[in-house]
């Protein structure tokens, strides 16, 4: 019984990481200032890409600059939990299943 039970702990754990792994492949973007600054994140929550718009690279721009990119990487750092979330539930729901649960 108990060995049972540990192999599906274990296969859970490799299927946990399998999905890591995917999601380390996935980008999610966030954006602010009608794509003034973007930033792309994968699914991890790595941010792999921020891009400012030139003009907000100009003096007197530096507190909208740091304003927008709170809210990109805000909003590509929620879409990636989403994703993650999404992801680690379907895993969980067939590792139940797994279980007998």
């Amino acid at each position: 019984m108990f060995g049972d039970l540990f192999g599906k702990l274990q296969e859970a754990q490799q299927k946990m990481e399998e999905g890591k792994e995917r999601l380390a492949h996935v980008t999610v973007d966030g954006e602010a200032g009608d794509g003034a600054v973007k930033v792309a994140v994968t699914g991890n929550r790595e941010v792999k890409n921020i891009t400012i718009a030139d003009h907000l690279l100009a003096p007197g721009n530096k507190e909208e600059l740091e304003d927008l990119l709170i809210t990109a990487l805000n909003r590509a750092l929620k879409n990636a939990e989403n994703l993650w979330e999404s992801e680690m539930k379907g895993l969980a729901g067939g590792m139940l299943g797994g279980l007998g649960m």
